[in-house]
């Protein structure tokens, strides 16, 4: 069962730190939700973070369905809001990275992973969801390996095997004797370490952000208890900090993903020298 912050009220509504109880720490069992639908030991089931995913997709998809469905000259705030957030990605994230004319073609693909990623995010400060849906690697792993078999497959179809193969190991024959070794390193880097990082990069600051909110949130509750009252509102005032914290930290790293996308992207469409 999950640790998140209504459930430590209404499971631990006694437990203070003059109640003689422990803290309840927030660690991986804060991640673990019960199914909504079906049995966890037949791994197929329906759980919080599965329903946020398809809610988050549906607000997404519905937000710029709603935004562009009859489209004006002059916008109203809905599709004034909706245009001003495609154009900061394609002008400024594709259009930058990949150019405007190569680029064009991946701006909705682009576009939509940010905004799909920024959703599963935001759910870790509204209220009732207040989970990151990104803080379980599954999900990020499965938008890197979509952004990986991308990559692999516009270095293919424009460069060749052969120009694939120089590509991923950064051949160059002017580094002499140390070109095998680099290749080396450099074959592993790009087709083994960089779907990796990727993914990771996302997850890490995710869960280290939901575990930073819990921790400050559950004591807030915890010290609410004579003398730790005090404690407690300096507890409650990081709690709010964090909460701002944090809705840097969702959208930019949706950002970051998206830029290395674009990145990935760029390098795969680029002559070989």
């Amino acid at each position: 069962m999950s640790a998140d912050p209504t459930q430590v009220l209404a499971f631990e509504t006694d437990c203070h730190i003059f109640a003689n109880c422990g803290f309840p720490a927030p660690g991986l069992h804060s991640f673990l939700f019960e199914p909504l639908w079906g049995n966890a030991d037949s791994n197929l089931y329906f759980n919080k973070p599965m329903l946020l995913a398809l809610l988050g997709s549906i607000i997404v998809v519905g937000f710029f369905w709603a935004a562009f469905r009859r489209p004006k000259v002059v916008p109203g705030k809905l599709q004034m809001v909706a245009e001003a957030g495609y154009d900061f990605i394609r002008r400024g994230v594709v259009y930058e990275t990949i150019g405007k004319k190569e680029g064009e073609k991946y701006v909705p693909f682009v576009v939509s992973l940010f905004f799909f990623i920024w959703m599963m995010n935001l759910w870790s400060i509204i209220p009732v969801a207040q989970f990151p849906v990104t803080s379980i690697i599954a999900y990020p792993a499965i938008l890197a390996l979509l952004v990986y078999v991308l990559w692999v497959s516009l270095t293919f179809k424009r460069h060749g095997f052969v120009g694939f193969f120089k590509n991923v190991t950064g051949y160059d024959k002017s580094l002499g004797a140390v070109l095998p070794l680099a290749m080396l390193i450099e074959f592993f880097s790009n087709l083994l370490v960089r779907p990796f990082t990727h993914a990771v990069r996302l997850f890490a600051n995710m869960f280290a952000g939901h575990t930073l909110l819990l921790l400050f949130t559950i004591a807030s509750w915890y010290l609410l208890n004579g003398i730790g009252i005090a404690y407690a509102g300096v507890s409650f005032v990081m709690t709010i900090v964090m909460t701002a914290f944090e809705l840097f930290i969702q959208a930019l790293q949706a950002y970051v993903f998206v830029l290395l996308t674009c990145t990935y992207i760029q390098g795969a469409l680029a002559e070989h020298h």
